[in-house]
């Protein structure tokens, strides 16, 4: 039985991503510490069940085969515990906080939500803009150091 479901989700990876590569020109995904991942025993089966490996390489390889913009976010880039709103970063933050609250400027929204949009604002400050590389460049840096505050 487990086998099978596997085997189900392996199968089911290209169409899933074809699907997306042909919908969005840009696609952002984060490099995930799956190993320090696996150490949590009550999660530890549902990411092995994921097959994280065989989902980045067809992201890759259809991206490629697409003309599809594949960013991958750094393995400690602060998207969750980054506002959304200001910019501004909590030391800590719980998997139990499903909810993102902002100390400095009050924002609230969920967890998962506030984590995408923040990849998908690196995804947009880590492409070449019209105006040239350099402005591309400029915006790069002032949203790191927004976020790495």
């Amino acid at each position: 039985m487990y086998l099978a479901k596997k085997h189900r989700r392996m199968l089911s990876a290209p169409f899933l991503v074809e699907k997306r590569v042909r919908e969005h020109p840009e696609i952002v995904v984060e490099d995930l510490n799956v190993s320090g991942m696996l150490a949590n025993r009550k999660l530890s089966k549902a990411i092995l069940d994921m097959v994280f490996y065989e989902l980045k390489q067809q992201l890759s390889y259809k991206c490629e085969l697409y003309g599809c913009l594949l960013t991958q976010a750094d393995r400690w880039f602060p998207s969750s515990k980054t506002c959304s709103n200001c910019g501004q970063k909590k030391e800590t933050l719980s998997l139990s906080e499903r909810v993102f609250n902002c100390p400095e400027c009050g924002f609230n929204l969920d967890r998962d939500l506030n984590a995408a949009i923040n990849l998908k604002n690196l995804a947009v400050s880590s492409t070449v803009s019209a105006c040239g590389l350099a402005d591309a460049d400029v915006a790069k840096t002032k949203l790191r150091s927004q976020l790495w505050v």
